[in-house]
Order: C-alpha cells, then structure tokens, then sequence
C-alpha cells in the first residue's frame, strides 16, 4: 500500500522557526504584480522552496490581505517581505547587497532556463514581470541575465505564479 503521509509525518516547521532556516541564496522580486492571489500564490511557492525574502514591488499588493491569505495559506506569516514603491530602485538596491539579479523574461538574448546552472555560493535576485507588460524594459536592461521558460504552446505566456514555481523548482534542482 502506498499511503499517503499526514501533516504530522511530514515534519513542517512552525511559521515563526522559518526565519531560522538556512539562507537559501535567493530572493523574489515581483514589479508590479496585479493579482493578489498570484502575490499569495508566490509566497505559498517560496516558502516550499526556501526563499529568504520577497520584494513586492509597486502595485503589488502587500499582507495583510485576505486575497493573499487565501492562496498563500499563511506562508505570508512565514516568509519575510518588504515592499518597494519601484522596481528598479529595489534591484539596484539588491545589486549592492551582491545579488546577481535574473529577469525571467523573454528577451533578444534570453537564455532557456532548462540550460542555465547556478553558480554554488552566488546569491540571485529573481524578478518576475507582470501578468499583461513583464517585467519592465528599464529592469532587464538593469538584469545580470535574462532567463525564459521554454514554451511550446500557442500562447507564449504562463501564469506569474507558475513561472516562479518552475524556476524555483530549477534554482533548487541543482
């Protein structure tokens, strides 16, 4: 038989021992992000992969917030946030603090994610765009790198919350 695990098998930590945790290397930065189901859904998937922090950029909206809670499940208790009223202030800033700051962005020179290998002991700085426009011109001009999701569809676009668990997932699956 193959049963499933309960909460308590699975060992979770508590909300508050997440902050204790390891640094991961990583940070989220969302410019101007719409949806605050999609912010909600963003710290869910970070708190799963560990992620230090989250900068929530512009129109983002910020907890407490019931629409967030709703998706985040009160990973938005867990993993800490700041926001920033601009995008490009906030990735300079992180560039100080000796991130290597990603867009993940179809651009002339995107490089595809299934080919990118993350270098042990470099902290990154993920930017993720918003759901109509991206991530804003004057931010992957300011990126390291630009990373893009292979898609072989029709609508050449995911869904902001997907695209953070898909590179999340690669950032981790090194």
């Amino acid at each position: 038989m193959n049963r499933k695990l309960s909460g308590a098998q699975l060992h979770r930590i508590a909300a508050d021992s997440y902050r204790e945790l390891p640094e991961s290397g990583l940070v989220l930065v969302l410019d101007n992000i719409r949806s605050a189901h999609n912010v909600g859904s963003a710290f869910r998937t970070a708190d799963a992969f560990k992620v230090d922090r989250i900068v929530l950029c512009g129109i983002c909206a910020c907890p407490p917030s019931v629409e967030i809670h709703k998706s985040a499940l009160g990973a938005e208790e867990a993993v800490p946030w700041e926001h920033a009223g601009d995008t490009l202030a906030a990735v300079e800033s992180l560039r100080e603090q000796g991130y290597h700051i990603v867009s993940v962005e179809q651009t002339e020179c995107s490089r595809s994610l299934h080919r990118f290998r993350r270098e042990p002991g470099v902290r990154y700085a993920l930017v993720f765009g918003n759901e109509v426009d991206g991530v804003r011109q004057d931010v992957v001009d300011a990126s390291d790198l630009s990373l893009e999701i292979p898609q072989y569809g029709s609508k050449h676009s995911l869904n902001v919350s997907v695209s953070v668990g898909i590179v999340l997932w690669q950032f981790h699956g090194e």
